[in-house]
């Protein structure tokens, strides 16, 4: 299945559109892992315990939306847009929503 940001798919037609496809994902930021991305904030440099999370949490949420889409009779999605946001008390869960347009192309 192709997945694009982009509104369509060079060199193919798109033939159907079969709608907006999601894939949601909330994902808790344990101790640890605050631990960690703390002394990387005080002594300077990369949280690599972070981007782990975010690469994992983009990863599934796309693969969430393929799902979806694949479901609907798509052979691609176009127009993907992957958003972040922190939620909860203390702000100790992440969310990543990936959505776009399933459609059949040739």
């Amino acid at each position: 299945m192709i997945i694009t940001t982009t509104p369509s798919i060079e060199g193919k037609t798109i033939v159907e559109y079969k709608g907006i496809v999601f894939g949601e994902v909330v994902a808790g930021v344990n101790f640890m892992k605050d631990f960690a991305a703390g002394l990387s904030n005080f002594f300077g440099g990369r949280s690599s315990t972070y981007e782990e999370e975010l690469i994992s949490a983009r990863t599934a949420a796309i693969a969430e939306l393929q799902n979806r889409a694949y479901s609907l009779g798509a052979n691609a999605v176009v127009g993907i847009d992957v958003d972040y946001e922190v939620l909860g008390e203390n702000n100790g869960m992440l969310m990543v929503t990936a959505s776009g347009t399933s459609v059949v192309y040739k």
